[in-house]
């Protein structure tokens, strides 16, 4: 009476498992064929990739304190200090009294073109002032002659440059282009379409049978 309310019928008990040992081989099996398929791996791969890219670029994002913490310039307007395909690391969220300001020492920022805000630009801050409760910078190119001709508020300025890679700045270029992007789907198709196609050693394959061992023959 005592084992019928402890394990009414039907139950399993404590001891018991869900699926038994050949069941739970055999779900292992079908994991282990699933991932020798080149076409998963490959998506898993470039799952991992994508995830990895995403997860890196919002770390950026926290750590520099700007929404756009790499760039690159698409002009020799800086040049020789930066070149264009550099990747810029950008650090954000500034006070506008901390930025340096000076002909030929003060801080390369980025900053939105004004007139065209969905423009971005890397020059030098090589002045500023204040007027009202605003700080305003007056900026120049380091290969330009002249200063340019336009006066940049501080709400403008996205950030200053603190560190140069150079070269890897055309990966950004490039992929930040339509033909660059379609470039990169085509690649990327093309890849997970040769994994899926069979090798010839495999079309060439028959299945092999279990041969008795002639050696327990009488």
């Amino acid at each position: 009476m005592v084992q019928t309310l402890l394990f009414p019928r039907g139950e399993p008990s404590l001891s018991g498992s869900r699926y038994s040992d050949g069941e739970t081989e055999g779900r292992l099996t079908e994991i282990r064929d699933l991932w020798r398929r080149e076409p998963f791996r490959t998506f898993i791969l470039l799952g991992l990739i994508i995830l990895a890219v995403l997860t890196f670029r919002t770390a950026l994002i926290l750590i520099l304190r700007t929404e756009y913490p790499l760039e690159t310039p698409i002009s020799g307007s800086m040049e020789p200090t930066l070149r264009i395909g550099d990747l810029l690391v950008v650090q954000g969220g500034l006070n506008p009294e901390d930025i340096k300001a000076e002909p030929d020492t003060g801080d390369i920022i980025v900053f939105r073109k004004p007139g065209n805000p969905g423009e971005f630009v890397v020059h030098r801050a090589i002045r500023k002032f204040q007027k009202g409760d605003r700080y305003y910078f007056i900026t120049k190119g380091d290969n330009n002659a002249r200063p340019d001709n336009w006066v940049v508020p501080e709400e403008n300025i996205i950030g200053k440059v603190v560190w140069v890679i150079p070269m890897l700045g055309y990966v950004k270029i490039y992929l930040g282009t339509p033909l660059g992007m379609a470039v990169g789907v085509i690649l990327i198709a093309t890849l997970l379409i040769l994994e899926a196609l069979p090798s010839r050693g495999d079309e060439g394959e028959e299945p092999s049978q279990d041969k008795p061992d002639n050696d327990l023959q009488g």
